[in-house]
């Protein structure tokens, strides 16, 4: 199945397959629940463990308990963690995977993604 896709740089339309669409999206989702420094120290706290955590999060960051709450809601709805209750907290842990996914759809990026992003990082503008 085939989607079209609206580029806004040259106002052209192409094709792109469904299963494109869908990692690139995936992707993304994943790049957005890593798009905030707490939630990156989060992954790696729990990458560090061999457990699951429960409390011990929020000894560990220094922001308040809420904060902590909203940042591992925000990675669980992702799918990079996942929560088990143990009354009357919440145990977290990475989910089974979820950083190799990552890892898959970040290498999946064509290699003239990496190209142009060597040109760029010499200063030059992309077009």
């Amino acid at each position: 199945m085939l989607k079209t896709m609206n580029s806004e740089r040259s106002g052209t339309t192409r094709l792109r397959s469904t299963a494109t669409v869908d990692v690139d999206e995936d992707l993304a989702r994943l790049a957005k629940a890593l798009g905030h420094p707490l939630r990156v120290k989060i992954v790696r706290l729990l990458a560090n463990r061999t457990t699951c955590v429960c409390g011990e999060l929020v000894d560990e960051l220094p922001v308040a308990q809420s904060t902590v709450s909203q940042h591992l809601k925000i990675l669980k709805e992702a799918g990079l963690i996942q929560g088990t209750i143990d009354r009357p907290r919440v145990c977290y842990c990475l989910a089974p995977g979820a950083l190799q996914r990552l890892k898959a759809l970040v290498n999946s990026l064509p290699e003239a993604c990496l190209a142009q992003e060597r040109k760029s990082a010499d200063g030059r503008t992309c077009q």
